[in-house]
């Protein structure tokens, strides 16, 4: 298959590239305007030739990302790029606006101009808002409390509408906080910094007491591609996560353990990190099991995985 990837350089995305490039028969595209992506993430593919890297920015390069549609001739897109850093747009809502709604409009504008039919969307927990219910995919209202969460709710109804206008199958997959090798922003790498800064105490925001699932970021790929592969709806959409939660206490604490360093957890208090933040949320995961897929790595797991290989990363990038 000809594939798109958006965000490709990113964090999830570079390692579905990973992923699709491991069967001989796909040929891999991907855009990214490296504001969140990094090259590093994806040199290892840069001497495939079933691989193509576009630097691009979707919003403010229309016509280039039109000239990417017409010489791929894609029959899929993945659409991975967006803002992924919350706090920053509780600032500057307009991060979001652009970078996590804009990027869809256009990629579904070029989808409806060229004639491709096949739409893999990553969307987020966060379009449910802040809500003690266990959710379940037709849960209701949806109010999303942050930028985030709105820009890719907003997202989610476009892509129904170009679904049901212009025919175009699409799978919305909904997933929780994502750990793993390759990001490089998020609670582990701020716990990273605030110890490194030898305050003589680690600094929680709000009262450690959040309680969220992490899934882990190979488990989460191989849930997209299994809900694609097993699904053909004209519009699909599933939870994808773990069926436990990490609290943010234990983080800290597995941080700790992780750098080998011995100090004081201090609380800022409250129930939130943020404006935006969501402290607590449980999936229901009764969709997708009964689909037959199941992550691998527990909450807990894969908090401590991705731990060991941020430390690593965060250690060479505190040394350049």
């Amino acid at each position: 298959m000809n594939i798109l990837i958006t965000g490709g350089a990113g964090f999830i995305g570079s390692h579905l590239c990973d992923y699709l490039l491991a069967d001989a028969q796909n040929s891999v595209t991907i855009v990214d305007n490296l504001s969140l992506g990094r090259l590093e993430n994806i040199e290892h593919l840069l001497d495939n030739s079933h691989f193509n890297f576009v630097e691009l920015d979707i919003v403010k390069n229309v016509n280039l990302l039109n000239e990417v549609f017409q010489q791929g001739v894609f029959d899929v897109v993945f659409h991975l790029a967006a803002n992924s850093d919350i706090a920053q747009s509780h600032a500057n809502p307009s991060i979001d606006l652009n970078n996590t709604f804009l990027t869809t409009f256009h990629v579904l504008e070029q989808m409806r101009i060229h004639g491709v039919k096949q739409l893999v969307f990553a969307s987020t927990s966060a379009i449910y808002g802040d809500t003690p219910e266990k959710l379940h995919e037709n849960y209701g209202p949806l109010l999303p409390v942050s930028h985030y969460g709105a820009g890719k709710l907003a997202s989610e109804a476009f892509i129904s509408s170009f679904a049901e206008n212009y025919g175009i199958q699409s799978w919305i997959i909904r997933f929780p906080n994502v750990v793993g090798e390759r990001t490089t922003h998020g609670i582990l790498f701020d716990f990273f910094r605030k110890v490194k800064a030898n305050t003589g105490y680690l600094e929680v925001l709000g009262n450690g007491e959040q309680n969220k699932p992490y899934v882990y970021v190979k488990d989460l790929v191989e849930a997209i591609l299994f809900v694609w592969q097993n699904t053909n709806d004209k519009l699909n959409y599933f939870n994808v996560g773990v069926d436990s939660q990490t609290k943010v206490s234990n983080i800290a604490k597995i941080v700790l353990e992780e750098m080998g360093e011995q100090r004081e957890i201090k609380y800022t208090g409250g129930s939130r990190g943020w404006v935006g933040d969501v402290p607590f949320f449980s999936y229901s995961l009764d969709k997708i099991h009964a689909l037959g897929w199941k992550a691998k790595n527990t909450s807990d797991n894969a908090v401590r995985i991705a731990v060991r290989e941020n430390l690593r990363l965060f250690n060479r990038l505190l040394h350049k």
